[in-house]
């Protein structure tokens, strides 16, 4: 969680205990609670917000629109990284060939 261990979160909850004490850590928690119930809705009423924009505007659907989406790319990246490959070959040659 969030690259945090078990120590650290024990210290953390030690430190709020001690910096708020034991009666007002619920209180702390269900406001935060609420904060955070608060902060998924309004982001929940943007998305939606969004998505009903682009359906008014007919971009709903985008996949046809990307023209990225009809090309092979696996095949172009596997060209250019045999371009590269021979580029790198040319240059190490007369290096190999001196030692």
């Amino acid at each position: 969680m969030f690259g945090i261990g078990g120590g650290e979160i024990f210290f953390i909850i030690l430190v709020a205990l001690m910096l708020f004490g034991s009666d007002k850590i619920p209180d702390i928690a269900r406001t935060l609670g609420k904060g955070m119930a608060q902060l998924k809705n309004a982001t929940n009423d943007i998305k939606s917000e969004i998505q009903k924009s682009a359906e008014a505007n007919g971009l709903n659907d985008l996949t046809n629109l990307n023209p990225m989406n009809q090309l092979d790319l696996t095949s172009d990246i596997t060209k250019e990284i045999d371009k590269a490959k021979e580029e790198i070959e040319d240059m190490t040659g007369p290096i190999k060939r001196q030692l």
